[in-house]
Formats: C-alpha cells, structure tokens, sequence
C-alpha cells in the first residue's frame, strides 16, 4: 500500500519509526492530489505547496530535536471551505464571498494546527452548506471518486471525495442535516457529526445555527476517533461549546462494548429505501449479533415529520444569517449604480446561487407575520418530539442503527431539475441535527455496480466514545475500510 492509501495512525507511526518523513508524505500527497483533481474536483482552493512543504520541514526539524509534537503531526487535514483559515481565502463555495480572506482561524482549524496538522487546502462544497450533492457550488461539480459519473454527496462532497480519493488522509467537514454522514457513505468513507456543542462552532460561516456541527472525515474509526481528540472541547468564544472533558477517544476505541443493545426503527426501513442499501445493512446488522449484539425493534414516530421540520427550521435559520450579506456590510457588491434597495437587490442576487435564493426565500416567508405561528413555530414543537423520540429509545438500547442513505450516489444531474428528491438524499440523517445528538457512517459494503453503502449509528449526546466502540467492534470484524478506488 502507498503512502497515499495509508491512514492517518499509520502515516504517524511510519515517522515515529522513522520510515517516513513529514516531507516524504507531504509530497506524496501533494502529487497524488495534483494528479487526481482533474477528475475528482474536490478542492476549491488546492494545497499550497510551498505552505504544506514548510510546515513538513519544520515538523521534521522539530522531530530531529526531540522536541513535543501534536497528535498529527505531518499529517495533511483538508479544510471543508466554510471553516475560517487565516490568510487563506474561505469562499463558502459562493460568488458571495469569492475574495474574502479571514484575518483568523476558526476554532477547530486552530486546534488541529496546534496538534501539528498540515492544513492541505479547502474542500468544495454545496454553496453556503446547502445540498446534498456539492453540486450547488458556484464553481464546479465535485465527484464520486468511485464513479466520477457520480456525485460525492454533500455539502461537505469536496471533503469526503479528498479523503475517499486519496488526495488527504483526513479532512474536516460540516453536518447541518447530514453532511459529514451522507457523503461519507456514498463515498465508503467514515464521518462523524459530534453533539451539538461538543466542537465549537467558532469561525464556521453560519448556515443554521442551532444546527451545524464541525466533524471529521477518515478513512476508518481510529483516524475518526484521533481527529475527534484534537477538535473537540471547550471554547469560551462559542455560546453554545459545552464544557464537557473530552475522552481519550483513541485509547478506548478498540474495547467492545459488552451487553450492547442495538436499536432497529422501522421508519428506516420503509417506502424509499433502495434493496441493495437494505441487504448490506442488514447484514450489517447480522455481524453485530453474531459479535454479541442483541437488536431491539424500535419506533421513531416522529422521524417521517423530521425531514419537513428541517426544512423549515434549516431556512428560517439561513435566512437571518445570510442577511448579513447585503453588499453594503459583508460579501460581493454589484457594479451596478442604483439606489440602496437596488443595490441590496442586485448584490444579492449576482452573489447568491438559485438554491441558496431559494432556502433564503423559504426561510424568510416562515418567519414573516401571519406564517410564523403556522410553520416556524409549529416545527419546534415537533422538533422537539422528535428528541423526545430519541430519548425514549435510549432508555431502552445503545445505538440506534439503520442506512445513512436511502439509495448509493446518484448521477451528476440525475435530480438537479427536482430540489424536492434530493432534499430527500438526507431523510435518515436530518433527525440526527433536530436533536442535537451524535451520529456517525461507517462502510458497510458495495452495490453490484461497486458503489459504497454506509451504515447510520446514533447515540445519546456526549456519547461519542461509546458511539466509536461500537463502530470499530464492526470495523475489527470487516475489511470495507481498507478498500480504496482506482481514479
């Protein structure tokens, strides 16, 4: 296997021993992602070579003296293009904030500089965080590096087709209603979406505030769990961070968890749901019972209403923090000469992409006087039915498990005519940010056609030790993350 190919923990052990520099990976990587991304797209803003190179040098001259290093030290992290790195342009995937350049880094982009990270470059994504298929991005279509015919998933497609491609070992992403988890799935990759409040949301571009979470992108549970120790924690700049003790993600990942009960909702494996995403979880869920697992049949009553609750509270929310962006106060000004409204008018709507008009339109109209109580409102209270639903389960099991998707990565093009199917693309994922809770895709198989279908855990928030035990008692069993594409 090639330096490429290789994980985060390996790629760590190999200059631990000598075997590898920091250097030697940087350009392996840096090779491999100049010669993949004609084909994949993944990067909005490629590596810096001459940045990544110096950062590996000094890694390795800190190596050579003995001094401390971070948890991933060498290792390239690409950045999902929502996340604030200074000097570094962070263009949400938008003719919006096509020139912006943050004077800071966002909190978890400081963190994983501080664990000795090489930050390789921004990913592309759908505009603003909103889609499914980063096939919303104001500049090109990322795709499937197992069928380039195919979308990577999105919003955080760039991320996870970098990791899945092999142009970087780890990669962080954003999941507001499923976009860490569903491209990791249609791309065969691990993505976990951590509790809200467990990453702090410190220098992410808002889409939906009481739903975007920070998360990583890895090729297997271990490098997932090692990224989870260096971003997560407290951060006094995030109203919302919770100050919780992180956990030694790593040193427990590999313990079993005994008496483990698995819940099973019938809402997932309903009306939709493609019959080869079924068979593999399925047998997914087979491998657990043999491994122990006893599986409990379980309802989320609620969960068909999450997806219509979602896209209300979603817009609502996108509404008030896109408004920002008017011209005058923050992002692209038009150069046509008008009045303020006219301004505001035109800025607008060169800066913004149709699908971002669109949630920004939806959002605003929920919220406006005499609609407010009929829908904004209303979606709260079943919001909140929908943890209540959640809660109720856990009292009784572990885990929740059921598919990440309801089918495996679809065309480029297939839906972009129907924004109603392919907001369905997130149906089993959406419940997941409603309630604050974590989640977490694993590769669970292939389609006939060598497409990868991920499994959906869930756990009680905090829970994500326990979440990335339970995922690598499966791992440890399987060999699905060890399978790379040939781009």
């Amino acid at each position: 296997m090639s330096l490429i190919e290789k994980t985060a923990t390996e790629l760590l052990a190999l200059q631990a021993e000598g075997k590898a520099s920091a250097l030697e990976i940087a350009d392996a990587f840096l090779a491999a992602s100049a010669a993949r991304e004609p084909k994949l797209k993944s990067f909005m803003l490629a590596p810096d070579a001459d940045a990544v190179r110096t950062r590996a040098k000094a890694i390795d001259a800190a190596r050579a003296k003995g001094e401390p290093l971070g948890k991933l030290a060498g290792v390239p992290v690409a950045v999902k293009d929502v996340l604030c790195t200074k000097g570094i342009r962070t263009t949400c995937s938008s003719k919006m904030l096509e020139n912006f350049v943050p004077p800071y880094d966002a909190h978890a982009v400081e963190r994983l500089k501080t664990e000795g990270a090489i930050i390789f470059g921004k990913t592309n994504m759908d505009e603003f965080a909103m889609g499914s298929s980063t096939e919303n991005s104001a500049y090109h279509t990322t795709r499937n590096p197992w069928d380039t015919t195919r979308v990577p998933g999105g919003s955080s497609g760039g991320s996870a087709a970098a990791v899945a491609g092999c142009q970087a070992p780890l990669s962080l992403g954003t999941d507001t209603g499923g976009s860490i988890r569903q491209p990791a799935a249609l791309c065969g990759i691990v993505g976990m979406k951590p509790t809200y409040g467990r990453v702090s949301r410190y220098g992410l571009i808002a889409f939906a505030s009481s739903l975007d979470q920070v998360g990583p992108f890895a090729h297997d549970v271990t490098d997932c769990a090692l990224m989870m120790e260096a971003i997560a924690g407290h951060d006094k700049r995030d109203s919302t961070s919770v100050n919780e003790s992180v956990p030694a993600y790593t040193r427990t990942v590999n313990d079993p968890v005994k008496g483990l009960r698995i819940g099973v909702p019938k809402e997932f494996f309903g009306q939709g749901l493609d019959a080869e995403v079924e068979a593999s979880v399925r047998a997914a869920l087979k491998e657990y019972e043999k491994l122990g697992a006893t599986l409990v049949d379980v309802s989320l009553p609620h969960s068909p209403y999450a997806l219509a609750v979602y896209y209300i509270v979603a817009p609502a929310e996108a509404s008030s923090n896109l408004a920002r962006f008017d011209g005058m106060h923050y992002g692209h000004r038009t150069a046509t000469k008008g009045d303020l409204i006219a301004t505001y008018s035109k800025s607008r709507g060169e800066g913004f992409g149709p699908e971002v008009q669109r949630r920004i339109i939806l959002g605003t109209y929920v919220l406006s006087s005499g609609y407010k109580d009929a829908y904004y409102l209303k979606a709260l209270k079943v919001r909140r039915l929908v943890k209540k639903d959640f809660d109720d389960t856990f009292a009784t099991c572990d885990v929740v498990m059921g598919p990440t998707t309801p089918t495996a990565a679809f065309k480029a093009g297939e839906k972009s005519d129907d924004p109603l199917a392919l907001y369905l693309s997130d149906v089993y994922t959406v419940s997941c940010n409603l309630a604050g809770i974590p989640g977490l895709s694993i590769p669970c198989g292939f389609t006939k056609t060598g497409l990868p279908i991920g499994l959906q855990l869930l756990g009680t928030p905090f829970a994500e030790e326990k979440l990335l035990r339970v995922a690598r008692m499966y791992e440890a069993a399987t060999d699905w993350h060890t399978k790379r594409p040939v781009v």
